[in-house]
């Protein structure tokens, strides 16, 4: 196990595939103000849905590691595909708090009035392990249809945030789920929240929507708390970007989402190759 003495003022790492764990990320900084981040997009693997889970844990490791090596004192995985694969093997390799993505069943069949929920996701996580474990220990007697939708990720990282090609997809994996009935949705991608308004507008007002970045961003900070690593001090709480495909492009995409000007800096496979800890 990789073991460092991180202090209160280090940054905190969050990571994803691309731009999604931005919602993430904006959740943060709303329970944490005091706090630094590093931000690090695996842009030039995106998107992790598609890929196998042992590529996908190689890739967060890798990047993971040029977080650490940047002086992280927590990582978040902002990744429902990448929890999935690979958030397991971060515990097992670094000393520091370590906080994955877990699509919203629990809250999602607690609040369900029917009994029928739908989940929105990746392919990899419809396939992983976790999500199956999601099911059975939460919605064993309820209806749980879990909605694979290719092409979701790519439209958030292009802001197409409000087009007819994102209707129609929207709208082509939504209809089975509201033909049977479900009156509850989770979005199981970090990149879907970006989408929310358009779904919640198909959906209807009748169907609650659940996304779970306000909750892993409470568990950030209850086991900061625990370790003694919240940062008192108001500093700034300033925030870098890192991109493995760093580029104008990213630049504004990044400073769309968040609405503020940002500025995508690069972060290189040989970077994070080297920053592996044996």
């Amino acid at each position: 196990m990789f073991r460092t003495t991180p202090q209160a003022s280090a940054p905190i790492g969050i990571l994803d595939s691309g731009a999604g764990g931005l919602s993430v990320l904006q959740q943060i900084r709303a329970l944490l103000p005091n706090e630094s981040l590093l931000y690090a997009a695996d842009t030039a693997h995106i998107p992790y849905g598609d890929k196998t889970a042992a590529f996908v844990r190689e890739r967060v490791n890798h990047v993971a590691a040029a977080l650490v090596a940047r002086g992280a004192k927590a990582l978040v995985v902002a990744c429902n595909t990448a929890t999935a694969a690979a958030v397991e093997s971060l515990r097992e390799r670094y000393a520091l708090p370590v906080v994955g993505m877990e699509p919203g069943v629990k809250p999602a069949v607690e609040s369900s009035r029917c009994g029928v929920v739908g989940i929105l996701a990746t392919a990899g996580m419809v396939e992983s392990r976790r999500m199956g474990d999601l099911v059975s220990r939460f919605a064993a007697e309820r209806e749980v249809i879990i909605q694979a939708c290719p092409g979701l990720v790519e439209q958030v990282e292009r802001f197409a945030l409000d087009t007819p090609e994102t209707a129609r997809l929207l709208q082509q994996y939504l209809t089975p789920i509201l033909e049977r009935g479900a009156d509850t949705l989770v979005l199981g991608c970090t990149h879907y929240p970006f989408l929310r308004p358009m779904v919640e507008r198909l959906a209807g007002p009748k169907v609650n929507v659940i996304d779970t970045g306000a909750a892993v961003a409470r568990r950030l900070q209850q086991l900061l708390q625990q370790e003694t690593l919240l940062n008192p001090h108001n500093s700034g709480a300033p925030t870098a970007f890192f991109s493995t495909a760093a580029s104008s492009d990213q630049s504004a995409l990044f400073s769309r989402l968040l609405a503020q000007a940002v500025e995508v800096q690069p972060l290189t496979t040989e970077d994070t190759a080297a920053s592996v800890p044996c």
